[in-house]
């Protein structure tokens, strides 16, 4: 575009990139570089024939989410760039940013004219440097459907065709990279041009189904990342070594906690006794918990028949994300991939008077997912999966003491398994248009007062972060960062306008006439089996002494002192805690050094003397040797420890 064009000679063009140039935009003083929105508040004209038109131009900072996202999403085309180069007739998938997944930044899945290896990757990321060293310019560009479909045909991709058939409007958007084979159909926004990108990394290649599918193209997942530097990036990077030593999967099969078999399915969870007794320790707190906070505990079916996911809106919003129909008697059922229907049936179940409210349900409802195959991750992203959910039924007066309990619990919740740090986001309506809210203007302005009004009576530092709220309601997440720095999403508190209208539900009130309830979801570690793996990794496996799947490792030091030590155990079983016995003849080093192994929070060690005493020699899996004590002083203090849930076993 010529220096000094004019925005609306941009628009005309239809080119919001030169647009974005054209305002050559300041921020306080400072050279916004990296992307700007441009969205339409209203137009009539814009083409300089005499009309008029308003656009909102909204800066993309580096330093934000969304300025991490469009540089990700940036560099995730500058990598199929490189790959169009280096590997001519490729065809691409997708390729989005990752911002809520600590391992990777971006992916984008290719189908090559050979197969990639790992070998292949420093040759693409040394092409995709090339390419960023060029200053080689983003250009969006404004199409008719049926052109950018003639685009991708002659270029040979069927898989963009498809995406601008099923995906695309009268008019779709792509992308270019000046001066290289690359197009997209993509909505952006990107940075301006490619020296724009400094610091990024290519991570590993994996399989995956194009749209999931195993009866579709089978493709290649290129995993990498992007920082706004290069400290941020050698920062990642040494947080990532750290991490692989913590990986919840290699700990899982030494520590013989959980395993996955593909000869039952991937993605789905098989607790082993060690994993299922710390889940089983997670589930009985939780219980505890909701206990004192006045919840009831429901449990659901599996599955329902389809014209219940139908009423619901899944069948026609999340489709893609449920398992296909199963037909029986000439009915149809799906499994379930939600329990908010099922506590609705409750609720529905009898009428309700303003004095029934709040009902709060809660449930550790399973629930399965058709999860592409490329996404599983051992127990961060599964298929089949359980949910400490809740549902609560209340009235419009009930509602903002109920969100502030929920943030109240879930700050509890995250302190006693260790995350003191949390960050809390606010995700609102905002000025997004295109996302089909449900609910009247004025419901959203109470809904999102009553959420952030809970965060700031309790002095709760928070983001708000504007049209990220679901199509039924504005929402709370909860984000803890583990002992590396990483950022995980777990639980949520969701505000629902949907759900009530499409099951229309009612309490009578003091009038006597019949109101709508308001539904609030609230689920605090979100999935258990994503908690637990968090949990794995926060721990490296080392567990408290309360979670821990064994608790102390007697260790007898000949075989003469073998039932003294089954003695021992005895005692502790008989206090409630967790006890394993190794009588095998080994040396007690190879013992000591087995439990430490095994992450025992203490070991027992036994000889002549402690036999003779009465007493055991208490060894700490970190601080060592805590000296001999007589076995009741030992089991008091353990006790003491379980039952204040200490998360260290030392003062």
């Amino acid at each position: 575009m010529p220096a000094g064009a004019s925005v609306g000679e941009a628009l005309k063009r239809l080119d919001r990139d030169a647009a974005k140039q054209a305002l050559a935009a300041k921020v306080d003083g400072r050279e916004v570089d990296l992307a700007f929105k441009l969205g339409e508040a209203g137009a009539n004209g814009g083409d300089g024939s005499g009309g008029t038109a308003t656009f909102e131009i909204e800066p993309v900072m580096p330093a934000t989410r969304d300025g991490l996202d469009v540089l990700r999403h940036s560099t995730a085309h500058l990598l199929a760039a490189a790959v169009l180069d280096l590997f001519p007739g490729t065809q691409l998938g997708i390729g989005p940013a990752l911002l809520d997944d600590p391992r990777y930044g971006f992916f984008y899945d290719v189908i090559a004219p050979r197969q990639l290896t790992d070998e292949d990757l420093p040759v693409i990321e040394k092409r995709m440097r090339d390419i960023a060293k060029r200053n080689l310019a983003y250009r969006r560009e404004e199409l008719p459907k049926a052109d950018a479909l003639r685009i991708f045909e002659e270029r040979g991709e069927p898989l963009k065709c498809q995406l601008v058939a099923d995906k695309g409007g009268e008019k779709v958007s792509v992308y270019h990279i000046d001066n290289s084979p690359f197009v997209d159909f993509c909505l952006g926004p990107h940075v301006p041009n490619t020296n724009k990108l400094k610091a990024f990394k290519l991570l590993t290649l994996s399989g995956a189904y194009w749209m999931g599918d195993a009866e579709q193209a089978q493709m290649q997942r290129i995993y990498g990342t992007a920082f706004n530097t290069q400290e941020e990036l050698d920062a990642w990077q040494k947080q990532r070594e750290e991490a692989e030593r913590r990986d919840h999967r290699r700990l899982g099969r030494e520590l013989d906690l959980f395993s996955i078999q593909d000869s039952y399915g991937q993605g789905l969870i098989f607790w082993h006794p060690k994993g299922a007794m710390i889940r089983k320790k997670m589930e009985d707190y939780l219980y505890e918990e909701l206990v004192k906070r006045d919840y009831s505990f429901v449990y659901t079916p599996h599955i329902a028949k389809r014209e219940l996911w139908q009423v619901s809106g899944h069948e026609q919003n999340y489709g893609d994300s449920m398992f296909a129909p199963t037909k029986l008697e000439e009915t149809e059922f799906r499994l379930k991939p939600m329990n908010c229907p099922f506590h609705i049936g409750i609720f529905k179940s009898q009428q309700r008077s303003y004095r029934d409210l709040p009902q709060r349900y809660a449930e550790m409802g399973t629930v399965y997912r058709a999860e592409l195959s490329g996404t599983l991750h051992g127990l961060m992203r599964v298929r089949g999966f359980t949910v400490d959910d809740a549902h609560l039924f209340c009235t419009p007066e009930q509602v903002r003491k109920e969100i502030g309990d929920c943030v109240d619990f879930v700050q509890e919740v995250f302190r006693t398994f260790g995350f003191e740090r949390v960050k809390f986001e606010l995700s609102v309506k905002g000025n997004e248009t295109n996302k089909n809210y449900l609910g009247a203007e004025e419901d959203w302005a109470q809904a999102e007062s009553a959420l952030a009004d809970a965060l700031d009576a309790r002095g709760v530092a928070y983001e708000r972060i504007e049209g990220e709220a679901a199509f039924y309601g504005p929402k709370i997440d909860f984000k803890i960062e583990d002992a590396i720095g990483r950022l995980w999403q777990l639980g949520t508190v969701q505000w629902d306008f949907n759900l009530p209208e499409r099951f229309e539900l009612e309490y009578i009130g003091e009038d006597n006439k019949p109101h709508r309830p308001v539904m609030v979801h609230r689920a605090l570690f979100g999935s258990i089996e994503r908690f637990f793996g968090v949990l794995i990794e926060h721990y490296a496996g080392a567990f408290p002494l309360w979670l821990a799947p064994m608790q102390v490792a007697v260790l007898p030091i000949t075989d003469r002192i073998n039932e003294y030590a089954e003695s021992v155990a005895k005692e502790l079983r008989g206090a409630g805690l967790r006890v394993e016995v190794n009588t095998r003849s080994e040396k007690i080093g190879a013992k000591i050094r087995d439990a430490q192994l095994q992450k025992v929070p203490f070991m027992l060690v036994l000889g002549d003397r402690e036999m003779e005493q009465g007493n055991v020699a208490v060894r700490e899996r970190v601080a060592g040797d805590l000296g001999s004590m007589p076995t009741e002083d030992f089991k008091r203090m353990a006790r003491a420890l379980v039952e204040s849930r200490a998360l260290t076993n030392t003062k």
